[in-house]
């Protein structure tokens, strides 16, 4: 499980991305696919074309790191809540963490938390 602080921000890159590139290579295709930092401290995923190969890049201050994941069965079910081939999308932490396990997300719903709902009951 990934512990990552709440200022840590999720992109996940739209469309299939080789898997040979590395780490100078895709934080140029964060800055001109992703159009972010990719020395902002923040995570950016990849996915190949088969959707069974994952990479995640970001910076820690002293140099880039990256992590690579392969599902010996069934693909990543990265969704993608704006239509489009360019660009990225954000997700949180948790559910990069269900997408690097193989979860579909489609389908899921995120309940309310308990917070939530008080303050809904007492407006």
């Amino acid at each position: 499980m990934l512990s990552l602080p709440p200022s840590v921000r999720v992109f996940v890159a739209r469309g299939a991305t080789d898997m040979r590139k590395s780490f100078d290579t895709l934080s140029a295709l964060v800055c001109d696919v992703v159009d972010e930092d990719p020395q902002s401290g923040h995570l950016f995923l990849f996915v190949n074309r088969r959707r069974d190969r994952a990479k995640i890049l970001w910076w820690d201050r002293s140099g880039y790191c990256l992590l690579a994941k392969r599902l010996e069965h069934g693909q990543f079910r990265v969704f993608d809540r704006a239509s489009g081939s360019k660009g990225a999308f954000e997700v949180t932490a948790s559910e990069l963490a269900l997408l690097l396990d193989g979860i579909d997300l489609r389908g899921a719903r995120r309940r309310r938390s308990h917070d939530e709902l008080r303050g809904s009951i007492s407006a």
